[in-house]
């Protein structure tokens, strides 16, 4: 489990591509301090969660699977990447409960200033759509961020300076794409009303 606060900006230092399509993929930290990472453990890149399988002081390696690269985006060598280490238990959660599961791709359909803040709008899949709510969550590369505004399949979301500065979004543009996690209690919300409009008939 993850925050959505992220801790370093890395980028993809090399991707080796393996039977199947699936990939070794380095990454470099972008001072993301390791020193208490074990093999084994989880990182989230971009909201991916992925095993750390080896590791030097500033550089580790996951391997991804063709189903992951199938679902996500933002592996391609030297993009840069918002990263964030496993949630302790004594940790504050300053953000939200993000699983590192990619639900989706969105596409950036709007990136631009408001005085000092920015306005990022997404169109997300047609499938997410009924997840995002207005002052709801989501996690945009990993990044835990609120919704202002809904309109169909488009979201919009202002970012503060500071998130700019201290993750990867100063790269995004019209056209980038972006993967989504939604709140994942509306989606048990779903689940437990559709299990009783479908059993419960008495």
């Amino acid at each position: 489990m993850f925050t959505g606060i992220i801790q370093a900006v890395g980028h993809i230092q090399q991707l080796s591509e393996r039977a199947g399509g699936d990939a070794r993929v380095t990454i470099a930290a972008g001072g993301l301090d390791l020193a208490d990472v074990a093999l084994g453990d989880s990182i989230a890149a971009n909201g991916v969660c992925l095993t750390v399988v080896e590791k030097t002081a500033d550089h580790y390696s996951v391997d991804v699977s063709a189903e992951t690269f199938a679902c996500t985006v933002g592996f391609t060598p030297g993009e840069p990447v918002n990263l964030e280490k496993a949630l302790r238990l004594a940790d504050r959660l300053g953000g939200h409960i993000v699983s590192g599961h990619v639900d989706g791709v969105g596409e950036v359909v709007r990136f631009e200033s408001l005085g000092e803040s920015w306005r990022l709008d997404i169109r997300a899949p047609h499938k997410l759509a009924k997840y995002i709510a207005v002052k709801g969550s989501i996690a945009v590369n990993g990044v835990s961020l609120t919704v202002n505004q809904v309109e169909g399949e488009a979201f919009s979301i202002n970012l503060i300076p500071h998130t700019l500065e201290h993750t990867g979004f100063k790269a995004l543009k019209v056209g980038s794409r972006v993967n989504l996690e939604v709140d994942m209690l509306a989606r048990y919300a779903e689940r437990l009303l559709a299990y009783t409009d479908a059993t419960d008939k008495d």
